[in-house]
């Protein structure tokens, strides 16, 4: 059932229920089962190929879906075209008409719809001086920059009042400060407005810094939904952890109970003490993450609170921001790991020993 407010509404801006897509043999979409919030900044975050971009043209009603349903704003949206959803797209490669100045580009739109010139002017306006794009309105397409037709391509997609914004990787043909400006400029519109934005990317760091919540997709199923913080710190599977950041993955068996809530999984030998909500039964085979930045250098750990295994430096890497070691210790189990540069134990060789410490809530224990 549809969840309603008091005035038999939905409280969801979209609904998907049960969805799958197949392209002949190729099943694109897995039963697809979704709630997105009014006014959320909502991220579909994967790899190429996961089925991102099929999921959000199935919300615009460029893609039907071959079982389930697509609700927006508590309506199903069967047999209702693109053009009859109060939807908006921002495709990839933006689809701005190159003959038009800025200002028709922005029009187009509205001059589709017949209205008057008095409203297509005062919503064309509005959507300029919301994107900052005031003095530009006779630029033609190729006069403007990549972030500057970056603009445009929203205020067009912002001029009829979307109830969802959907965004196609609308940032991934720019460069790296021009990405980082347009992600601060997404955030400032959607806070502006009320609309719920859409949004797809294959770049974790950008889904992290814009969204409300990210759903993680592989091979046409959502694999975990939940905050930026969520994701990072809880994640549920070894893809997430590993496509969601870098982590250290180890599988193992559990070997005993150590106290309350807490378990020895045995990895190649060493014994690995893990947090666990749920029972774990020895021998059961568990898989385990450590991110590489949950990892520091200390000679005498806290046994309470945290463990420390001896290792040798096989690789020393400089990446600009942090030091990163690749290390293996004794038992043959390798170990990644980032350290700041201002880390006074920084000053280390390849070949040298050093005793790895973390703490042992930073392991987490993931489904297979």
């Amino acid at each position: 059932m549809t969840k309603k407010d008091s005035k038999n509404k939905s409280l969801f801006s979209v609904e998907i229920r049960d969805v799958s897509k197949s392209f002949n043999s190729v099943k694109a979409l897995k039963n697809i089962s979704l709630n997105i919030n009014k006014g959320e900044f909502f991220s579909l975050l994967g790899p190429s190929g996961c089925g991102k971009t099929t999921l959000l043209r199935m919300i615009g009603g460029f893609e039907n879906p071959s079982s389930g349903s697509v609700f927006i704003d508590g309506i199903d949206m069967l047999n209702i075209a693109p053009y009859e959803r109060n939807t908006n797209m921002i495709f990839q490669h933006l689809a701005l008409f190159p003959h038009l100045n800025v200002w028709d580009n922005i029009a187009f739109g509205l001059k589709m719809k017949n209205l008057s010139t008095r409203i297509i002017n005062e919503k064309v306006l509005n959507s300029i001086e919301l994107t900052r794009m005031d003095g530009f309105e006779k630029r033609k397409i190729n006069e403007l920059s990549g972030g500057q037709k970056q603009r445009v391509a929203m205020a067009r997609a912002l001029v009829n009042n979307p109830t969802v914004l959907l965004l196609d990787e609308p940032l991934g043909a720019l460069d790296l400060q021009l990405r980082i400006q347009m992600q601060t400029e997404l955030r400032r519109l959607h806070k502006s407005l009320a609309s719920t934005f859409v949004f797809v990317t294959h770049d974790q760091g950008e889904a992290m810094a814009m969204s409300d919540r990210i759903a993680v997709m592989q091979d046409g199923e959502i694999l975990q939904v939940g905050t930026p913080h969520e994701i990072y710190e809880m994640p549920k599977t070894k893809f997430v952890a590993n496509f969601v950041g870098h982590s250290n993955l180890f599988d193992g068996y559990v070997s005993n109970n150590y106290k309350k809530n807490q378990y020895i999984v045995n990895i190649e030998g060493f014994k690995f003490i893990v947090n666990a909500s749920n029972s774990l039964t020895n021998n059961q085979k568990v898989s385990i993450a450590l991110r590489y930045e949950s990892i520091y250098l200390k000679n005498k750990p806290n046994k309470n609170l945290e463990q420390s295994c001896e290792v040798r430096v096989q690789e020393k890497i400089y990446m600009g921001s942090f030091i990163r070691l690749i290390t293996v210790s004794k038992y043959g189990i390798k170990f990644t790991v980032d350290l700041k540069k201002d880390d006074p134990l920084i000053k280390i060789k390849e070949t040298d020993n050093l005793n790895l410490c973390w703490k042992i809530e930073s392991l987490k224990i993931l489904k297979s």
